[in-house]
């Protein structure tokens, strides 16, 4: 019903917009493909991201499925094209999974239900609702089948067996490739003995690991993840054991679902049993270690192993996520199911076990998510673009952007991407402040550096959401104040445009009685609020003579109302207050950095009311 209407995706709240997702990212990069194609330029380069403080940015995460989205696109549109992709895809996986189990030797009923249970593996459907590693995952499986057929036939199926093994970490999913490449060495050397295989095999593996040098060279060694990830951040997103047998979707934390089933994997250790039992026993440990280290390494530092890996290994210091080889356990898990099957040749069984599988490896993942209108958005005028709110590079609200830039198709100062150049996160960091309408700072100039012509004020953007302050109102004012006006709206999204004749729309007034704070701060944690930045903005309604109390601190201030020093204010009308330190400093328990903490606000007369 809404398939060409709605993405088939996680359903994340809109408020007006395109729902926020990985979705509008992936699509972003499978988009861009086509569209240079086009015009005759790279499809390995995106033109308009992080434009004019990076150079044009390699969009690795377009290939191989950008070449398959680009004739769907066309014939169905980006919204209903991504629809048919994604089940196009499960289609795909179920069928290199089967076609691999086959080549093992296993009957056409189990090799069909083992693909069934790779293709919808909860984590890796999970996986696939935006995200690219699920869709990757399907270069696994068609490695192995490939390599099966070098074995049985011409040595020349190697060229596909290496393209897709390489094109694993090309895609950009580095992670992935750290363990798939160790898992394909060791399916080569249990299969065959042949010199020329294991040669191919050997060739294939170093076509991956140079992959993966040259997305590390042109991509994360400029950015701001070039050192790696911590610790802590990899236990924020480390699994836990009860994750994997909990079939419910929490979307705070989506990175941890992790659920293998309750029944599936049962029988898959009925499964290795089976192969021991027929003494294949390289085949065994190949797939039982598949299955059983990337399900430890999941639950990240909650065991001493991957912190001891990520201490030996440096490859492993840039992945945050600890269960992004999960893939590898899914494909471990069905081809496992599959041998169990087999024992049996009846057809009722296998149909059984598909039933088995539908029901045991269900999970709601999907919802439908809305387009927004970026047609709608199209800026008037030509020179760059800046959409507000600014989100950090690596916040996934950024992705609306990317999709509304399929219609714009304007280079952007911002942008989204978790390995973001350093110099783009710089210049996010710096406008962000106008986010709130705070202008100090030289803004202006700033955006006239940046050859910005037009603004999109996304207003749905500022509704409920934690990663920026409900500042919409002020960010118009500030808007308007500074010469831009509104030139078209589409929805909640208003474009401005500067020094041109422009239109009013209505505006809702924030309340008078209680200050709105920017980014800058931390919340209130009864006793008052921290600064979380150096530069710390917030906006109170009143007049007469500003009173600030601060807690006591070694750190020298500045104050300012309004741009000045003083901190009187003649006019009753909302005022922005600033307050700058020069450093920050380890909170209390050094959990955190953070700048004064501001205690209470008022004004003396005269009062406010």
């Amino acid at each position: 019903m809404h398939a060409r209407s709605h993405f088939l995706s996680g359903g994340a709240p809109a408020h007006g917009e395109a729902s926020p997702g990985d979705h509008l990212q992936t699509l972003y990069h499978y988009w861009l493909v086509g569209h240079q194609l086009e015009h005759g330029r790279a499809p390995w380069r995106d033109p308009y991201t992080f434009r004019p403080e990076a150079k044009p940015q390699p969009n690795y995460p377009g290939w191989p499925f950008g070449l398959l989205f680009w004739p769907l696109a066309a014939a169905f549109g980006l919204v209903g094209g991504w629809n048919v992709l994604q089940l196009l895809l499960y289609g795909l996986a179920g069928l290199a999974a089967s076609a691999w189990l086959r080549e093992l030797g296993l009957p056409r009923g189990p090799a069909l239900a083992g693909g069934l249970a790779f293709a919808i593996a909860p984590y890796r459907v999970e996986q696939s609702i935006g995200h690219l590693l699920g869709p990757i995952s399907i270069l696994i499986p068609l490695t192995l089948w490939a390599f099966e057929r070098a074995r049985r036939g011409s040595a020349w199926w190697l060229l596909l067996s290496g393209a897709a093994v390489a094109s694993i970490p090309l895609s950009g999913q580095v992670h992935l490739a750290l363990g798939v490449i160790p898992f394909f060495v060791a399916y080569a050397l249990c299969r065959t003995r042949d010199r020329l295989l294991l040669v191919g095999a050997a060739v294939a593996t170093l076509a991956a690991i140079a992959g993966g040098i040259v997305v590390r060279q042109t991509v994360i060694k400029s950015s701001t993840q070039s050192g790696g990830r911590s610790l802590d951040e990899i236990s924020f997103y480390s699994a836990r054991v009860g994750d994997f047998v909990s079939r419910h979707v929490d979307h705070a934390r989506s990175e941890q679902f992790v659920f293998l089933g309750w029944a599936t994997p049962l029988v898959a250790l009925a499964g290795l049993v089976v192969l021991l039992r027929a003494r294949r026993f390289a085949l065994a440990a190949l797939l039982g270690l598949g299955a059983a280290v990337p399900i430890v390494l999941a639950l990240g530092t909650r065991t001493p192993v991957y912190s001891a890996i990520w201490h030996a290994l440096p490859p492993f210091r840039f992945p945050r996520v600890p269960e992004r080889l999960l893939p590898i356990a899914c494909l471990c898990v069905a081809a496992l199911f599959a041998f169990a099957l087999a024992q049996t040749r009846r057809t009722v069984v296998t149909l059984l076990a598909v039933a088995l599988l539908l029901v045991d490896l269900h999970a709601r993942v999907y919802g439908k998510s809305a387009p927004g209108d970026p047609d709608g958005a199209v800026p008037l005028a030509a020179g760059r673009l800046l959409e507000l709110p600014i989100f950090d590079p690596g916040i996934h609200y950024g992705s609306v952007y990317l999709w509304y830039d399929t219609a714009a198709q304007r280079q952007r100062p911002a942008g989204y991407s978790t390995t973001a150049p350093t110099q783009a996160k710089a210049i996010a960091d710096r406008l962000q402040r106008l986010n709130c309408g705070d202008w100090s700072g030289g803004m202006s100039a700033e955006l006239d550096r940046l050859g910005v012509r037009s603004i999109a004020l996304h207003r749905g953007l500022y509704i409920r959401n934690l990663a920026v302050p409900s500042a919409g109102w002020f960010a118009a004012r500030g808007l308007l104040a500074h010469g831009w006006s509104v030139q078209r709206t589409a929805g909640p999204v208003w474009l401005f445009e500067r020094n041109s004749i422009g239109f009013l729309p209505k505006r809702s007034e924030p309340v008078h009685t209680r200050p709105i704070f920017c980014q800058g701060w931390f919340g209130h944690t009864g006793s008052g609020r921290y600064m979380s930045e150096t530069h710390a903005p917030f906006w109170i309604y009143g007049a007469g003579r500003l009173k600030l109390e601060f807690a006591s601190s070694p750190l020298p201030r500045r104050v300012t109302v309004d741009g000045r020093k003083t901190l009187v204010a003649g006019k009753r009308d909302w005022h922005l207050v600033t307050v700058e330190v020069p450093r920050l400093v380890e909170a209390e328990g050094g959990s955190k950095r953070v700048g004064l903490q501001l205690t209470r606000i008022g004004w003396s007369a005269p009062s406010t009311r």
